[in-house]
């Protein structure tokens, strides 16, 4: 669930933050000034610290700058996370159950913090450039970890294609394990319909509330 939290967090939060100078600047500038709205699909694979596949799962992604996003997980099973730039939903529909939490309670001390505070990359993480990879711009992030907040990942690895639209995401933890997102049919400028970042629980779902009691539904 970190994993999860956090790539769509940082995806978002890049989306969201203004530009910024330092190493590694460019390809960012391009990212979060040309890319207003963004559909994809994406292939997701957890490795274990010796390189051995632990999961691998697939789904769609599609975000509206600023602060709204869709992550949809279709296989093997299915889940979904709504931001509708207020709230944060996680549907489960294999249990019938929704969480639902302020979107800013979620964000505090993850690596994306800064979706909700409007921040900038740079106050989380020191930014490098890895230089060019298969055309690609390769950005290392590396949280700060300044002692108000802290990362569940050491390095974060973002490719950015020439057009600014991300390619792949690496996230590699503290005990070597790493989370390797790979982008595909990666469209911009989509016009979306609001009820795509809008979630209403279908009936019969359980809904949890941020204190972690029983909404009802």
């Amino acid at each position: 669930m970190k994993k999860l939290r956090a790539l769509i967090l940082l995806l978002a939060a890049a989306l969201s933050a203004p530009a910024f100078a330092g190493p590694g600047d460019d390809a960012l500038n391009r990212f979060v000034n040309d890319v207003k709205t963004l559909s994809a699909t994406f292939e997701q694979t957890q490795y274990d610290e010796h390189g051995e596949i632990l999961s691998q799962r697939s789904g769609v992604f599609d975000l509206q700058r600023p602060g709204r996003f869709r992550w949809k997980y279709s296989k093997p099973y299915e889940q979904l996370m709504v931001c509708d730039g207020d709230k944060i939903w996680n549907y489960e529909p294999d249990l019938a159950q929704v969480t639902v939490r302020p979107a800013n309670i979620v964000l505090k001390g993850t690596p994306a913090s800064l979706l909700a505070q409007k921040g900038q990359l740079g106050d989380s993480f020191k930014i490098e450039s890895g230089g060019k990879q298969d055309g690609a711009d390769l950005v290392k992030l590396v949280p700060k970890n300044d002692g108000e907040q802290t990362s569940d990942f050491e390095l974060i690895e973002l490719w950015i294609a020439p057009n600014g639209v991300p390619k792949e995401m690496k996230f590699h933890d503290a005990l070597g394990g790493i989370t390797d997102v790979l982008f595909g049919g990666v469209k911009t400028g989509v016009s979306f319909d609001a009820s795509l970042f809008r979630f209403a629980p279908p009936k019969g779902t359980e809904v949890v509330g941020a204190d972690g009691n029983d909404a009802g539904q």
